[in-house]
């Protein structure tokens, strides 16, 4: 244990001094050296002599000296060697065994016989670039498995889309210390890199049966580079993702944003809103609270998508009361616990109840005296309100009636119908039925207005494919 503690030490150090790698550069080449002859005594049995070793020494160290100091192979970090460090050692070396070859030409036109063996320095030159190249691959990989994670921080198991920029964050990646991130994979469109391997990791398609690759992998994260943005938005692969539950994460560009950056921090995890066309929506939430701090909110359709999420909306504003009415039971129940957990303290009545059902609805308004309603109740699914006509009616048209009548009644201050795109020129059942519940709505307004029936002011809003909904 305690030989691990002392290695995993030495290489959580961020930085080794250049010092240290000049001097381990030059203790390579002279082993290498020594090497060469051991080699070539035990190859021919030719006894080696002491002191032709030194003179070969004497000559390589110092065109080592210099032409390791004109390259700056020394001057790298190790646990980012890359193959342009290999090049660099590869041609300082060659440098360097190419003048002494040219020392031992000379010495032997000058004194008839060469100082040092020529065969010796052919190998001498192999083995130290093969024992520099490897030991800064093992160094790199020793980092790489002793401080990749050495906090012991969960990792997300990802994914990376995109090849090209994809391998350079890769490398970022794995060089992090204390990475969030485990790489396992890539994902291409291309056919032409689809099955091969890059940095010992497979490339998986963007195809049909990558979604149960992703959770053969037990994948939890996949990180977008900056050239496949535009493809993310234009397909569905997103939304296939956060249905998965697999979180997006947007990297800038490698060149110019992860220079000395974190990819920690560097990385952009992807909210819904990201994929919209434009700029969300933001709502002026001062002014909403002004009108609903206090008040007696009642929600229908409060356990769908769009009731549930104004549910969670109102009940950041401090409302006096929230009635919550809906004819899913179940959904419902996961509403009360909700509004249990975040907002113990509010008054919030989850009421079962059918807006259809008009003295069911006369009770509720009667009891509870609402002052603001949501009305988003209501069948929204096109293909099956073309089966149900008679179902849509009811419950859309004559649902909405009910409720903007018991509104005019009970002094409701202010009545929102939540309404649909479809509504626009309506082609089917479904978008019909909620375009006469515009008209009829707008038509009680008119007439509330002109006879100053009540105080109500109707809103109807048209709801496009809402984000995060079902």
């Amino acid at each position: 244990m305690k030989e691990l503690r002392f290695i995993r030490r030495i290489f959580s150090s961020r930085v080794l001094p250049s010092w240290t790698i000049l001097l381990f550069d030059l203790l390579v080449v002279i082993f290498s050296v020594i090497a060469a002859y051991l080699t070539r005594s035990m190859l021919s049995d030719i006894p080696t002599v002491e002191g032709e070793v030194l003179r070969t020494v004497a000559v390589v160290i110092p065109f080592s000296l210099v032409f390791f100091r004109v390259f700056r192979t020394y001057a790298n970090i190790l646990r980012l060697s890359s193959f342009v460090d290999v090049m660099h050692l590869f041609v300082a070396l060659t440098l360097t065994y190419l003048c002494s070859f040219a020392v031992v030409l000379l010495s032997k036109a000058i004194f008839g016989r060469p100082w040092i063996n020529m065969p010796i320095l052919l190998i001498a030159y192999f083995i130290s670039f093969i024992l520099l190249a490897t030991s800064r691959m093992f160094v790199k990989m020793l980092f790489d498995s002793f401080n990749h994670n050495a906090a012991g921080l969960p990792q997300l198991r990802t994914y990376i889309y995109g090849t090209m920029a994809g391998v350079d964050l890769a490398k970022a990646i794995r060089a992090e210390h204390n990475s969030r991130f485990r790489v396992l994979g890539f994902v291409a469109d291309n056919p032409d890199v689809i099955g091969k391997v890059l940095m010992g990791l497979q490339v998986y398609g963007n195809d049909s049966e990558l979604m149960n690759q992703l959770s053969r992998d037990r994948i939890q994260a996949v990180i977008v580079s900056p050239a496949k943005v535009t493809p993310l938005k234009e397909s569905n692969l997103a939304d296939r993702l956060l249905k998965a539950g697999i979180q997006i994460f947007l990297a800038p560009e490698v060149s110019d944003n992860w220079l000395g950056t974190s990819p920690r921090t560097a990385l952009k995890e992807v909210q819904i809103e990201d994929l919209l066309g434009r700029e969300p929506i933001r709502l002026n939430l001062r002014e909403i609270a002004s009108h609903l701090e206090g008040k007696r909110v009642l929600i229908t359709g409060a356990a769908g998508s769009i009731g549930s999420e104004i549910m969670r909306q109102v009940a950041m504003f401090n409302p006096y009361q929230m009635i919550l009415i809906d004819s899913a039971e179940t959904p419902l129940h996961d509403v009360r616990l909700e509004i249990r957990k975040k907002w113990a303290e509010l008054d919030a009545p989850t009421i079962v109840a059918n807006v259809t059902n008009a003295s069911r609805m006369e009770a509720i308004f009667a009891e509870y005296r609402p002052e603001y309603v949501f009305h988003a109740a209501a069948y929204k699914h096109v293909p099956m309100m073309e089966d149900n006509v008679s179902e849509a009616i009811q419950n859309n048209v004559v649902g909405t009636k009910i409720l903007a009548d018991l509104s005019v009644k009970y002094q409701v201050e202010r009545f929102v119908m939540i309404s649909t795109d479809k509504a626009v020129n309506p082609s089917n059942v479904m978008g019909c039925s909620k375009r006469i519940c515009e008209i009829y709505v707008q038509s009680l307004a008119h007439k509330v207005e002109k006879e100053k029936l009540a105080p109500t002011q109707f809103i109807t809003t048209r709801f496009g494919n809402v984000l995060g909904s079902n």
